[in-house]
């Protein structure tokens, strides 16, 4: 079946009790354009937004727009407030930039209907017809496999008595499920044994949950640890623990020297790049957009000094086989579910996470599970074989 998504967005803001910052660049093709982010908390506390933000002002120096950044946007009425103010204010472009915010970006949308309104991580884009309101993802879950076969190669090079890592997600999401099975999956082509427990907080950013979390994983015989969760909780566990770990969003390196062995994050640069240009040349936005590596919308920090020997050969031989499509993520034939091998039937995305796919759909062909084909947001959110979900919160 042909793919809907176009593979290469969200932000916007108001200044209400929140930080806010401008940067006019001079020169470059966007010039007097002022575009808006809306970001869920502030770059100096979350690795997650500081990765949006960071691109966001590299792309305004790069097209010369006018980046206006809007942090510490709560998932409420207050985005959508932001959003018309930065729309009230002359941007063109308004990014937001976490899932609970599209809902309010939706609105503004309606409201300004000469503004383009595109958010990350959201699902509704296609189904509101509106033609200035987008979604955008990456293909993360390549990243975060990259990631699971360096932590699989150290898991291997340990050789503990239990193959047991642990996982600290956020909220059981498509989203988050998808992150981390990718990642189980990827460990798992290095050590077929393995079992990973995973916990939740039900919080993006929960410093004190996330460290409990992961500690309680530990305490529990985890001997590796990986994360979709915001702040530096688990890591700083880690590494008080002397466990190594896998990030998100971001190297935590410096903070964590001793168990930091690598991160996968989304460079929204191209995906930023790209809606200031289809703007420029009076050009259509699509409703989904999803990049990947080839595209440079997926990344791999550089290695921590305590991963395992010829890390490295292997990632590059890994990631080659990913962007050339000789190896899939999801490949049927590397997991199970309840006993039983994957089918269209065992694998059907919950409804609430998804919409309504044209008749015919089929998420799995060609031997593996079709993520972010039909829409650029993660529909996989079924508990794979190996995977033991402990809890919903921590």
């Amino acid at each position: 079946m042909k793919n809907n998504v176009l593979r290469i967005v969200a932000l916007g803001g108001l200044l209400v009790a929140a930080s806010a910052s401008l940067i006019a660049c001079n020169g470059g093709p966007a010039k007097g354009m002022k575009v808006g982010l809306i970001a869920l908390h502030s770059a100096s506390s979350s690795t997650y937004d500081k990765n949006f933000v960071e691109a966001f002002k590299a792309s305004a120096k790069k097209l010369g727009f006018t980046a206006v950044v809007r942090e510490d946007i709560p998932e409420d009425q207050t985005c959508q407030e932001v959003a018309e103010n930065l729309a009230e204010t002359g941007c063109k472009i308004i990014f937001a930039d976490s899932f609970g915010h599209e809902d309010y970006m939706i609105e503004a949308a309606r409201n300004y209907p000469d503004v383009e309104f595109c958010h990350a991580t959201g699902t509704k884009a296609a189904q509101t017809k509106l033609p200035n309101f987008h979604n955008a993802f990456a293909s993360i879950y390549e990243g975060r496999y990259l990631a699971g076969v360096v932590a699989g190669l150290k898991l291997q090079a340990m050789n503990p008595a239990t193959k047991k890592i642990g996982y600290v997600a956020a909220f059981p999401y498509a989203e988050v499920i998808s992150g981390y099975t990718s990642f189980f999956l990827g460990v798992k082509s290095v050590v077929n044994n393995v079992t990973m427990d995973v916990k939740y907080t039900n919080s993006w950013y929960d410093e004190v949950a996330e460290k409990a979390a992961a500690n309680a994983l530990i305490a529990g015989g985890s001997v590796l640890i990986s994360q979709h969760a915001d702040s530096y909780g688990a890591p700083s566990a880690c590494e008080e623990a002397g466990v190594p770990n896998v990030t998100y969003n971001g190297s935590t390196a410096a903070q964590c020297p001793e168990t930091f062995m690598v991160s996968s994050r989304i460079n929204w640069s191209p995906y930023y790049e790209f809606v200031v240009n289809k703007v420029l040349d009076e050009e259509e936005i699509p409703y989904d957009w999803c990049g990947g590596f080839a595209e440079g919308s997926v990344e791999i920090s550089e290695l921590g000094k305590n991963v395992a020997p010829n890390t490295k050969t292997t990632v590059d031989s890994v990631k080659a086989e990913l962007v050339a499509g000789t190896r899939k993520v999801f490949d049927t034939s590397k997991f199970t579910v309840g006993g039983q091998a994957p089918t269209e039937e065992n694998m059907a995305p919950n409804k609430q996470w998804t919409f309504d796919y044209p008749a015919g759909t089929k998420f799995i062909e060609g031997g593996f599970y079709h993520e972010s084909t039909y829409r650029s947001a993660p529909s996989f959110d079924v508990i794979i074989d190996g995977i033991n979900v402990l809890s919903d919160a921590a």
